[in-house]
């Protein structure tokens, strides 16, 4: 287990790939439970990542703490950058994509409509080039909402599918999904301290042709 930060009101740490961010058996609450050395201890998911997702993710380890991370996110005060790398190239350096998503719920996917509807919840990103080569583009994505899989569903959406993306994807890519959420930043609820962390993904393809 990865820490970054830890105090009596939150921790900001590192999901590994494969690991659900929810408080089922395996999942981050529970083995952060563990790394506190207490079964019982109250760990709160105040955001989500999908389970090939990595990257930072922070918890409140109080209601109280979890209610006010939680007003920031519906606020926009709570900003989480990611990284990925989608095959393509982009038309434009930065810009941004608003869609409205259909969540399949029986599939489990999502997909863009054109008209709203049941299920239908409107999502926006904003996006900025870090790179390109090999047939790809390298990515900094920030989120203005939190849709599932939204940044998968809006990519693939535009003919740009995620490496190693096989849910919306193609097959063929070598390792993981190329999403790594990268970077947090939030006001502290008990201090009001400015926090912010940032880090890189892990060495392997495709990051290695950037990074």
């Amino acid at each position: 287990m990865e820490i970054i930060y830890s105090d009596n009101k939150l921790i900001v740490c590192v999901k590994p790939r494969g690991v659900l961010s929810t408080d089922e058996p395996g999942g981050m609450p529970s083995l952060l439970r563990e790394w506190l050395g207490d079964g019982e201890a109250p760990i709160y998911a105040v955001h989500r990542l999908d389970a090939p997702v990595g990257g930072l993710m922070v918890y409140a380890r109080t209601r109280h703490t979890a209610a006010d991370l939680e007003r920031e996110m519906q606020a926009g005060d709570f900003e989480k950058e990611y990284m990925a790398v989608v095959h393509g190239r982009l038309r434009d350096p930065s810009g941004t994509f608003t869609d409205l998503l259909e969540r399949d719920v029986g599939k489990r996917m999502t997909r863009i409509v054109k008209e709203p509807g049941k299920n239908v919840k409107e999502a926006s990103l904003s996006y900025v080039v870090l790179g390109e080569g090999h047939g790809l583009t390298l990515v900094g994505i920030r989120l203005h909402t939190g849709r599932t899989h939204q940044i998968r569903c809006q990519f693939s959406g535009r003919g740009l599918p995620l490496w190693g993306d096989r849910k919306y994807g193609r097959p063929g890519d070598e390792g993981e999904l190329a999403l790594w959420s990268s970077a947090l930043r939030f006001t502290h609820p008990a201090t009001g301290e400015d926090m912010s962390f940032a880090l890189e993904p892990p060495a392997g393809l495709p990051w290695t042709y950037f990074l």
